[in-house]
């Protein structure tokens, strides 16, 4: 096996790794439902979700919400940008088309 595909392997993992806990998954979902690629919105305005926004009725801490956020950016999966006193994030859509194309195979 070469260098490049066990690399590649490992990278698909880290992002499995992360998406394996519910609440990240839960939140990662909330981005893609206003991802561009979900077909509903276009605006970059609209792709992104402020950090409070996301942990809405997770029922967990505000600090474990930014736990599960930063575990999602270092998988490389969403991105992060503060905006004036504000956190958004958004999904990284390169990061989602890598994982496309390894799940189409």
């Amino acid at each position: 096996m070469s260098k490049y595909r066990r690399a590649q392997e490992e990278h698909f993992a880290d992002i499995f790794k992360a998406l394996s806990n519910p609440n990240r998954l839960r939140i990662f979902v909330r981005l893609l439902t206003c991802s561009p690629l979900a077909g509903t919105r276009k605006s970059q305005k609209d792709i992104c979700a402020c950090v409070g926004e996301l942990g809405k009725d997770l029922d967990i801490a505000p600090s474990t919400v930014s736990h599960h956020i930063k575990e999602l950016k270092q998988a490389g999966i969403i991105r992060m940008e503060r905006k004036g006193q504000t956190m958004e994030c958004s999904i990284d859509q390169a990061a989602l088309r890598e994982l496309k194309g390894f799940l189409d195979g």
